[in-house]
């Protein structure tokens, strides 16, 4: 591993990703508290699986933890689709942000290939 997790490119990532729901989500004029606590708990999971995993003692377990981080990755992304679809987030948002979490989802692909190398 070698590696902090605060170091790894996939883990700035999924912090970047919070920090843009973050901004949509806790806006004063938001108002369904559900939802917003579903999408960010999804969204932070990534990072902190990221987190814990490298934190393991083996590659297997941070394998581990790095599929449970790409499947938050579906969880954000299938939220993001009810989110366009109840009109809390722009078509432009929406794509945006289903962009990031394939670009995460795809990274955390490759990292984990690496790993079982």
């Amino acid at each position: 591993m070698g590696k902090r997790f605060e170091e790894l490119k996939i883990r700035e990532l999924a912090q970047e990703l919070i920090n843009d729901l973050w901004i949509i989500f806790y806006n004063k004029d938001f108002r369904n508290w559900s939802f917003q606590d579903q999408i960010m708990r999804a969204c932070i999971s990534i990072a902190n699986n990221i987190a814990e995993g490298n934190e393991r003692w083996s590659n297997k377990d941070f394998i581990k933890f790095l599929y449970y981080s790409k499947w938050s990755t579906w969880e954000v992304r299938s939220m993001l689709y009810s989110a366009h679809i109840f009109w809390y987030i722009t078509t432009k948002q929406f794509e945006e942000l289903k962009d990031k979490c394939l670009s995460l989802w795809t990274k955390i692909s490759n990292f984990i290939k690496v790993l079982k190398d």
